[in-house]
């Protein structure tokens, strides 16, 4: 995508906006899931709206402001502030005080910021609101903060960052839900908010009963060139899998894995092939890392409503060289065990385990970390402007895993065709063996080496 023209953003006095209502005040701990290190950050979001002719004369940020303070009432919580306790527990004060919010204007349209399709959005600090430049400081500070970007077209960006340790990104897509829900005239949210942190919970006495390699150190000794590499000399390039990518993919791998999903297909690809780029020493372990979410799982266990963090890392490692010198369906193989591998006794076990070892960092050495919110709805969210243009995280990774993170969107390209494109960060003198590595796995093979030839 080109670059926008030059614009400015004028931004008025912020504000905290608090429920409509009054409210309990009363403390209530974050779940052990919650309550994880690598979860003190703000995650960013950022919607993008066109104008609608029928609300000329409608300001969309009167509309979300009083929309968000009946969503307060519900949602109570979150107008509240963070406290630590001994051992770095974190609980939430509901003390009312409630959500940063900002309005803005910008001299640019909607057509200006081109055709955004995935992270990250173009000036995407322009739209968010961020009073600590950058600062990861979450004690005492408001959960949400909002900034409402009214652009010259009529159309308008709603930008959000949201305190990791009390949503995930499920959690904070039902309460912007509920706010376009309000705006738009409901007497009350369709989902009704629960808390339910003990759920995630660590056990009396905590007991870790599996593997969680993402809280571990590879093998092997090399430094990561993606993580040591300044930011300055590393490219992000869009890859775009549709239909034909993957038939291909498909027919590399074995037959008894090509009903693999595309989710696991593209991840088996690009792990194998940033492997490669990457040029590990053959003996070093490599990992590739996706996020599972608890919601939806057969076995039911959690509540309609829950809006804290209810998602785990699921890992599969192996060494450089197998994963190298191996067929993709080695790869492959590997993914989908680790995706299989995510039950309730996983997260009870990984809330022990924050418990017991004082809530470490996940390690994202040699790592590659992936999340597909292709079906996570952002777009969605309408506060009665409609389905947004945009919908998604405003970067291209955050937190810990700036660098080494990629989301799964999907889009229509230039020719029409439905896929998901993968954003990839990489040194720059990395991605062209990358970009050669997948066509490889990308064009369909001239045989099927799996075919046996008859004597």
């Amino acid at each position: 995508m080109s670059s926008p023209p030059t614009f400015t953003v004028r931004r008025g006095e912020p504000e905290l906006v608090g429920p409509a209502e009054p409210t309990p005040n009363e403390v209530k701990p974050l779940s052990d899931i919650d309550d994880q290190e690598g979860l003190r950050y703000y995650s960013s979001g950022i919607h993008l709206y066109r104008n609608d002719p029928s609300k000329k004369g409608v300001d969309p940020a009167t509309v979300i402001k009083e929309a968000l303070a009946k969503a307060l009432v519900y949602y109570y919580p979150l107008a509240g502030r963070l406290r630590e306790g001994a051992g770095r527990k974190l609980v939430v004060e509901c003390s009312g005080e409630g959500v940063a919010f900002v309005e803005a204007d910008a001299d640019i349209t909607v057509e200006d910021l081109g055709d955004v399709q995935s992270p990250p959005f173009p000036c995407f600090e322009e739209f968010i609101y961020d009073p600590d430049n950058g600062s990861e400081c979450i004690i005492d500070r408001p959960f949400l903060y909002i900034q409402v970007t009214r652009l010259k077209c009529g159309g308008f960006i709603f930008g959000q960052r949201f305190c990791h340790n009390v949503v995930d990104a499920p959690g904070g897509m039902q309460f912007e839900i509920a706010i376009g829900e309000l705006a738009r005239g409901a007497a009350a949210p369709s989902v009704t908010p629960v808390w339910a942190r003990d759920i995630l919970s660590a056990r009396c006495p905590p007991r870790v009963t599996h593997k969680h390699l993402d809280f571990e150190e590879p093998a092997g000794g090399a430094a990561d060139g993606i993580i040591t590499t300044p930011q300055a000399d590393k490219v992000r390039h869009p890859f775009f899998f549709g239909p034909k990518e993957i038939a291909a993919l498909k027919k590399h791998a074995p037959p008894h894995l090509r009903a693999s999903s595309r989710f696991e297909l593209i991840t088996a690809c690009i792990w194998r092939s940033r492997t490669i780029a990457l040029g590990y020493p053959p003996d070093d372990e490599v990992r590739v890392s996706f996020i599972v979410n608890a919601r939806g799982r057969s076995s039911a266990w959690l509540p309609e409503g829950f809006y804290g963090n209810a998602f785990a890392f699921s890992v599969a490692a192996t060494t450089v060289e197998e994963i190298r010198n191996k067929p993709i369906g080695f790869a492959l193989e590997l993914v989908k065990k680790a995706k299989a591998g995510i039950t309730y006794e996983y997260f009870q076990s990984l809330a022990d385990l924050m418990v017991l070892r004082g809530r470490p960092l996940f390690n994202i050495l040699r790592t590659y970390i992936v999340s597909d919110i292709s079906h996570a709805g952002f777009k969605d969210v309408d506060f009665g402007w409609g389905e947004a243009v945009y919908g998604g995280p405003a970067k291209g990774g955050e937190g810990p895993i700036q660098g080494v993170a990629s989301y799964y969107s999907r889009i229509k390209n230039d020719k029409g065709e439905i896929g998901t494109v993968v954003p990839v960060c990489l040194p720059a003198d990395a991605m062209p063996t990358f970009r050669s590595e997948v066509e490889k796995l990308t064009k369909e093979p001239t045989f099927d080496p799996y075919d046996t030839i008859a004597e």
